[in-house]
């Protein structure tokens, strides 16, 4: 598990006793289930060593001062701050899920015939596992293999190619064209370019093509003349670019952020551009493939995101391509369970056939 800058094991964190470690992660827990300022007497109730209020209203003081508590008002108790946070997520362990459910996720990821469906499917399962936002983005490699075309005749004189990438990616385009073009002889053009350019690289099908129909003899071969204009209709052009799917924002309605009308607006429409999504993914999930990743606290990001976390891990799959999987929710939100939960849909993901 790793925690971004001002989350390290350093982090600017004081060496802790165990005992204020264990009163502050109690409070954190309390704020969690609460969301209410905790006093010292709710923790002095839940101490195993029987703290008296009184001992642990001195430690809670020492925390205040530190910066690991906030007090809203004079006579209320104290809340967790950020750096709180991410001391108590420092002491987490991954829990693991139950052999049932791992194997549940895996079966239905197995079942997506492209990349597009699991990402869709992953991050609707990720918003069901934690009641938060399920984030889930496939990155293309720079360069894609081919698996196969398929070319359907339209009406009107278009034509829908498609063409599948080895990493399960599924990429289509709508074409039209001047003169008829039956499914027969498109059903040639797709078996031509199947047999002779699975498993090629695209940048290397290109530069074969052109020199093919450099060659003379070209001008003579009615299958490659139709190949042609495919290709000049952009049959091979395909636009290398990221599929992300998010799934529960409307979890995030009703929870106390503590934003105006506006910076919730500003959150939403921050949320449905991916752009911005994967800008967020890029830049907190920078770990070693298969190494949680945590950020508590994202106003760094976007001043509306100041009390939410980031939980994700980035898996490298076969065929260069790479996945990022993510959990965003509340500050308090349930820390084991989204870390289990996007653990092991990261181990599922890689665990599949590209």
């Amino acid at each position: 598990m790793a925690l971004k800058k001002g989350s390290t094991r350093n982090g600017g964190f004081k060496f802790m006793t165990l005992r204020e470690q264990e009163i502050l992660h109690a409070l954190v827990e309390c704020y969690i289930q609460t969301g209410e300022p905790v006093a010292s007497r709710t923790i002095a109730r839940k101490s195993k060593d029987r703290l008296s209020a009184a001992t642990i209203r001195n430690v809670m003081a020492d925390l205040y001062d530190e910066g690991y508590l906030a007090q809203p008002h004079t006579s209320a108790g104290r809340v967790p701050t950020e750096k709180a946070f991410r001391s108590y997520v420092q002491s987490l362990a991954r829990t693991r899920l139950m052999a049932s459910e791992l194997n549940r996720v895996r079966g239905e990821l197995s079942q997506m015939d492209t990349m597009e469906a699991r990402v869709e499917l992953s991050s609707r399962l990720l918003t069901e596992m934690t009641r938060g936002v399920g984030i889930t983005a496939a990155i293309p490699a720079a360069s894609q293999t081919l698996d196969q075309i398929e070319l359907i005749a339209l009406s009107d004189r278009r034509v829908l190619m498609v063409v599948v990438t080895r990493d399960r990616m599924v990429r289509n385009r709508v074409v039209g064209f001047d003169e008829f073009v039956g499914q027969d002889e498109l059903a040639s053009i797709r078996n031509y370019i199947n047999r002779n350019y699975s498993g090629w690289t695209l940048p290397d099908i290109r530069v074969n093509l052109e020199r093919r129909l450099e060659q003379q003899s070209a001008a003579y071969d009615e299958l490659l003349k139709r190949v042609t204009l495919l290709y000049a209709k952009g049959l091979l052009d395909i636009e290398v670019s990221p599929e992300i799917h998010m799934e529960g924002a409307s979890n995030l309605v009703g929870l106390d952020l503590r934003l105006t009308r506006e910076k919730l607006r500003d959150l939403f429409h921050t949320l449905e551009e991916k752009k911005r999504m994967l800008q967020l993914l890029d830049r907190f999930l920078e770990q070693p493939g298969g190494e949680l990743a945590i950020q508590v606290g994202l106003a760094d990001a976007h001043p509306s995101m100041r009390e939410l976390s980031l939980i994700g891990v980035a898996i490298p799959l076969e065929g260069g391509l790479s996945a990022k999987i993510a959990v965003l929710g509340p500050m308090r939100m349930n820390y084991g369970k989204a870390m289990s939960a996007v653990y092991h849909m990261g181990q599922a993901f890689r665990s599949l056939p590209v």
